[in-house]
């Protein structure tokens, strides 16, 4: 018998990422699969790439059920996720993919998200320094937003080393449609999406904003201030973020910036900086739980540019989730999860 875990919001693009993972993850056995509006339909009816699993059916959305498993993924929108939450016993190991736990501050929650701050969970992005240690001794883990992910894991080494100045950063991102979910939208009907490059929620109004303020306040001295413009993109799925940050100093090579991510992500199974020269494509990401960075000096305008490419689904969701789960149950970090993208 094998670890037993239950996934609620098992129907959506998440959920159904989670389900491949665990296919074909040795030690981790599919328990209750919830999915509110799809309960009593067959799994492959959301996700038919998934013919394994064939003969399971959706649950209703039942906290009871749902404890029954030896951990829960949630990966439902903050609000239902909390409620959820609110109603599993405390002893239940939890991943939450949702953005419910995520920020400390309760006045940031409020201005970005207007629902009572449901308080804050560990934070669930292994890379930065000492996370693996406090993911595995944590009973809830909060998973961190996609973009957020992105641009996290650029900035915070050049943040924690003094190269790059955290109040002055901007931050240009563009993720493949199925990072709005999977609930019906014209926004993201092919018509509207193919052949088209959009921005959406600029001026400082994306949710992810203050969540990669946390990380970069933790990272260094100073107070972030961070702009960022989301952008959507004609791919199922991918992110590739531009992060810029000023220099400390002007003269900083891109040598420097270059060492400072290899320092700060030696022995990350999931985080690889590109040789020199070579930049972050989507397509290289795509189906595994990796980040690929690369960085350059700008000197013209005296500016640190890097550029990070993840799959939104893996690295940036259910990838991140099980990479979480992994340490929490004290199962090798890399258990199911791939280092390869798919091509083409």
């Amino acid at each position: 018998m094998g670890i037993r875990v239950a996934v609620a919001g098992a129907s959506g693009y998440a959920g159904g990422e989670l389900l491949r993972i665990i296919g074909a993850h040795p030690d981790l056995e599919l328990g209750p699969l919830a999915a509110a509006t799809s309960a009593g339909a067959p799994v492959t009816a959301a996700h038919p790439h998934l013919a394994h699993l064939d003969e399971h059916t959706f649950e209703p959305l039942d906290p009871a059920r749902l404890s029954s498993a030896d951990l829960l993924f949630l990966a439902l929108p903050h609000e239902e996720s909390a409620a959820v939450s609110a109603a599993l016993p405390a002893g239940v190991p939890v991943v939450d993919l949702s953005a419910s736990f995520r920020l400390a501050d309760p006045q940031a929650w409020s201005v970005y998200y207007r629902t009572p701050h449901a308080g804050q969970w560990c934070y669930g992005l292994p890379e930065l320094p000492g996370a693996r240690e406090r993911i595995a001794a944590a009973r809830r883990v909060a998973a961190p937003g996609c973009y957020a992910t992105a641009a996290i894991l650029a900035l915070a080494p050049l943040v924690a080393a003094g190269l790059a100045d955290p109040g002055d950063i901007v931050i240009v991102a563009a993720s493949g449609t199925s990072g709005a979910g999977r609930s019906p939208s014209a926004a993201l009907l092919a018509t509207e999406v193919i052949g088209a490059m959009s921005a959406y929620q600029a001026g400082g109004t994306h949710r992810h904003t203050p969540e990669i303020e946390q990380a970069l306040r933790l990272a260094g001295s100073g107070e972030p201030v961070v702009s960022f413009t989301p952008m959507l993109a004609p791919m199922p799925r991918g992110i590739l973020a531009t992060c810029t940050a000023r220099l400390r100093d002007p003269g900083t090579a891109t040598a420097a910036l270059r060492e400072a991510l290899a320092a700060a992500y030696d022995g990350a199974p999931f985080v690889r900086v590109l040789p020199e020269g070579r930049w972050p494509s989507t397509a290289a990401t795509n189906g595994s739980n990796m980040a690929h960075l690369q960085a350059a000096a700008d000197a013209h305008a005296g500016r640190a540019v890097v550029v990070a490419a993840l799959d939104n689904l893996g690295k940036g969701a259910a990838g991140q989730a099980v990479q979480a789960a992994n340490l929490m149950l004290g199962l090798p970090e890399t258990t199911a999860l791939s280092l390869q993208g798919v091509a083409p």
